[in-house]
């Protein structure tokens, strides 16, 4: 009889502590991959650009950020989000000068600034592409915040890729979130939103 109500106790800690683990990985799934539009943060960085220079989000005050997490080596996400924010930035005309599109690489032991000053031209746009030390990069995601992991993967160059949040963010003039576009979104959809803001 004392065993059975031993028995019962764990049972009930074991399906609390289920329950406290599955609604922690809903939560965290919901805060980090799908941004909620009435989430109030800023953006905050000092990263070193594609040529060199460090930057900060004061750079850019007075313009909307289109920002994007990625890197370098991803196959498929990243250079299609990248050829989206093109398409945006080329159908905005002359609005194109009140939006500063940022590549912010999550990949800081490949992605160092001369492989940026590679990559980023490659879409035009006056993309700036950003990166920085591991700790720059962690702490600038936990700004954001975004999530991002490394994934061992044989097949992959240097034998790894990476996993990480594929929304496009929207910053106004003075840093503060706007708005987001998950991966995914088209660029005429995404054109549509920005203009409705200027």
């Amino acid at each position: 009889m004392k065993l059975n109500g031993l028995q019962k106790i764990l049972w009930g800690l074991a399906g609390i502590a289920t329950l406290a683990f599955v609604s922690l990985q809903i939560w965290g799934n919901g805060r980090l991959d799908q941004p909620e539009e009435d989430v109030a943060f800023r953006a905050e960085f000092e990263l070193t650009d594609h040529q060199g220079m460090v930057r900060t989000e004061h750079d850019f005050a007075g313009k909307w950020m289109l920002v994007f997490f990625g890197f370098t080596n991803c196959p498929d996400v990243c250079p299609t989000t990248l050829s989206e924010v093109a398409a945006v930035m080329e159908g905005l005309d002359a609005d194109a000068v009140k939006v500063q599109p940022i590549f912010i690489s999550i990949d800081p032991e490949r992605d160092m600034p001369s492989v940026l000053a590679e990559y980023v031209p490659l879409f035009g746009a006056g993309i700036i592409g950003l990166t920085g030390t591991p700790d720059q990069i962690e702490k600038t995601s936990k700004t954001f915040p975004i999530f991002y992991e490394r994934i061992e993967e044989a097949t992959a160059p240097d034998g790894y890729t990476m996993g990480h949040t594929s929304h496009l963010f929207l910053f106004d003039p003075e840093a503060g979130f706007a708005e987001s576009w998950p991966y995914g979104t088209p660029a005429e959809e995404i054109l549509a939103d920005l203009k409705e803001k200027f």
